[in-house]
């Protein structure tokens, strides 16, 4: 299976996903809906506003807006609640919003892609980091080892995956160089801009 930078792979697939496959004969099977569990906040935890969280997955405001109001990702620290009032998304949720975007992209239905989004929120953070999403275009599966990314792969169907870990660090990248909002506290946290740290180098050379 070939892999661009980005976290989509291409090739070939048959339907299977979502549950963990037997070793003797690895079969992913699709996902299926499912209740997402509440995520609670941790001590210390950083939440981005709608912006923040829209230039680190690559969509517009719109679409971040729309999304919520819809219920297909609503952000799991901080709802809208008011004129002037804004919206905190944790990194979790940034992720899937990226992943999302990618699903819209290639063509996954919405109803599809709300039971992947139900699926990614009941995961724990460790399992999202080492999961595959695959698609045939009509169901998405998901992948947690390399022998059923090749199960899928050998079923001779046209698919794409999306490598949760590679959105997940594409994320963290842009969002240490954007501003945060620690949730308990409302102190704004400071992203590392390559232009900031080339200027304190040049006012310590002054």
């Amino acid at each position: 299976m070939s892999s661009t930078g980005d976290g989509t792979a291409a090739g070939g697939s048959s339907p299977a996903s979502g549950s963990a496959a037997r070793p003797a004969a690895p079969r992913a099977q699709a996902l299926e809906p499912q209740a997402a569990d509440a995520q609670g906040q941790e001590p210390g935890e950083v939440g981005y506003r709608g912006p923040t969280a829209c230039s680190a997955a690559g969509i517009t405001y719109r679409q971040l807006d729309y999304w919520a109001r819809t219920g297909l990702v609503e952000p799991s620290i901080r709802s809208a609640y008011g004129s002037g009032s804004q919206r905190l998304y944790s990194f979790r949720d940034v992720v899937v919003l990226k992943i999302v975007k990618r699903l819209l992209d290639t063509g996954v239905s919405l109803q599809n892609i709300r039971t992947a989004v139900q699926h990614l929120r009941s995961r724990g953070m460790t399992d999202l980091a080492q999961m595959t999403l695959m698609s045939d275009g009509a169901t998405v599966y998901e992948c947690s080892s390399p022998d059923e990314v090749v199960d899928l792969l050998q079923g001779g169907q046209g698919v794409f995956g999306i490598a949760v870990g590679v959105v997940w660090r594409d994320v963290e990248g842009a969002l240490s160089q954007l501003h945060g909002e620690r949730v308990d506290t409302g102190e704004t946290i400071v992203g590392e801009h390559p232009g900031d740290e080339l200027a304190r180098r040049r006012n310590r050379a002054v």
